[in-house]
């Protein structure tokens, strides 16, 4: 076992001005929310040195045409149950996300982006495979909880068909999409793989929901009992600053703001979950009788930090100009995040359950301070890195996401399609500004989400046609994916 034992001091913070540009821009946002974004962008403006123009100002994307890049590196970064509106320039008013906010404005903000399922493993299925979580055997836990699944090594990935295409390929942080010995990501396609296989794991001690131990470098236990978001922070700073010889993907996924909620320092809440944990308690992680808004707005603050520090990292390296970088959240939010004006939350295949914060900045080939109302979802963002990257989908395994590199980087009009999510007891599909949704309830509904995206009226009644239209292409998508298996 590899150890790193040393329980480092936590980072002290230093607080950023809050931006608000979302208040000006989120897609549906009224006249009056508008007015309180501006006002409330001006003090930060100046604190900063910026005009209230250059704090607010968005444009709609265009591609930038005529410029030139080789292939680009990818940092692709993920958060961990992050809600729609958990970062300041997607609204929230009382969370402090500088990095990503800058991230964005140096960028491409999307409003109408999506995961591609609505937990933590199926869209992580999704991701890597650039296809409906359902097409896999693996996809269909929601998420996976046991040994029995995975993501089968024979199935190519984003990461093997880049490594073939000549890229150095990396993940560091949370997997899962299997357990070892039969699935981990050194044997999907990355030559690298420093981070978590679960769901979930306690910060500091690094055990899992039964108690094991979840820390790994390859397929070898790795012991370092400092604050894990620290841990991945320092792996990937290394990463990126490397002498690479050719050009690289990273897939960076932080468990943050992932339950239970600790923040750096909290060694006292800490040891608690670990005794729970270590006294058979298998709910102990899930934090049911802790965590606050105060304690969540801490760990997506210090997520923002972190990646921070990354692109710091990236930037010292002389690659930032050549490298994507991308960041999302994996789904929707838990019951701290702040989702407004979103209903639904993580499980759930409502907007709060699926859309999510999602910018991307490539220096060479994009320019900045730009927002698109798209609708995308994580397979696409397959397509595309596999197309920019210079790699070809594998025939045998069909993408269900379409490549955005002709809308990135020739102004092409997308292709228009539907998207499509299915999850136990639930069923959801767009297309265009319409939704057609069946909760639980077991009623089908429909929503137009440029007048209503609260999804709060339905308008079934009014548009039986439509809902008939778009529930077909939901049953016909869905004939063509494998059945959840019985019982479960």
């Amino acid at each position: 076992m590899t150890s790193n034992d040393s329980n480092a001091g936590s980072d002290k913070r230093v607080d950023s001005p809050l931006s608000r540009r979302a208040f000006t821009t989120a897609v549906g946002a009224t006249a009056a929310t508008a007015a309180v974004g501006i006002q409330a962008a001006a003090p930060a403006a100046a604190a900063s040195g910026a005009s209230v123009d250059e704090a607010t100002r968005e444009r709609p994307f265009r591609a930038a045409r005529g410029k030139h890049s080789r292939r680009p590196n990818i940092l692709f970064i993920l958060g961990d149950d992050l809600g729609w509106a958990d970062l300041s320039s997607y609204g929230a008013p009382h969370i402090r996300t500088p990095n990503l906010d800058r991230l964005g404005r140096q960028g491409v903000r999307f409003t109408d982006a999506y995961s591609g399922s609505a937990t933590c493993s199926p869209t992580r299925f999704s991701l890597y495979t650039g296809r409906y979580p359902g097409r896999t055997k693996g996809g269909l836990a929601e998420p996976i909880a046991d040994r029995s699944v995975g993501l089968e090594p024979t199935h190519p990935t984003l990461a093997s068909l880049l490594r073939g295409a000549g890229y150095s390929t990396a993940l560091i942080g949370k997997w899962h999409c299997g357990y070892l010995p039969d699935y981990s990501p050194t044997k999907s396609g990355w030559d690298e793989f420093f981070g978590n296989f679960g769901g979930a794991l306690e910060y500091y001690s690094k055990l899992g929901l039964g108690g094991e131990y979840d820390l790994y470098e390859g397929d070898a236990e790795y012991k370092d009992l400092r604050y894990y978001t620290r841990v991945l922070t320092e792996r990937a700073s290394e990463y990126v600053q490397r002498d690479h010889d050719k050009p690289w993907l990273l897939n960076l996924n932080f468990t943050t703001p992932h339950w239970p909620w600790i923040a750096d320092g909290d060694t006292e809440a800490s040891a608690e979950i670990v005794r729970r944990i270590k006294a058979g308690d298998r709910s102990a992680l899930w934090n049911a009788d802790g965590g606050s808004v105060e304690k969540y707005t801490e760990m997506v603050e210090d997520l923002d930090r972190s990646v921070g520090e990354v692109l710091k990292a990236l930037k010292r390296s002389g690659q930032e100009e050549d490298t994507l970088v991308f960041f999302a959240s994996d789904n929707g939010g838990e019951r701290f995040s702040y989702n407004w004006p979103l209903s639904g939350n993580k499980s759930s295949l409502q907007e709060g359950g699926i859309r999510v914060p999602s910018v991307l900045r490539w220096p060479a080939r994009i320019d900045g301070h730009q927002v698109s109302d798209l609708p995308v979802f994580s397979p696409d963002w397959t397509a595309t890195l596999l197309e920019l990257g210079g790699a070809r989908p594998d025939p045998a395994h069909p993408l269900d996401g379409v490549s955005l590199a002709g809308y990135l980087l020739r102004d092409e009009a997308p292709k228009e399609r539907d998207l499509f999510w299915r999850v136990r007891g639930e069923r959801a599909l767009r297309r265009g500004d319409w939704k057609y949704y069946r909760g639980k309830s077991g009623a089908d509904q429909l929503f137009n989400l440029a007048d209503d995206q609260r999804e709060q009226a339905d308008r079934a009644a009014a548009e039986p046609k439509r809902l008939a239209e778009l529930r077909a292409s939901w049953e016909k998508t869905d004939a063509g994916l494998l059945p959840y298996p019985t019982g479960s």
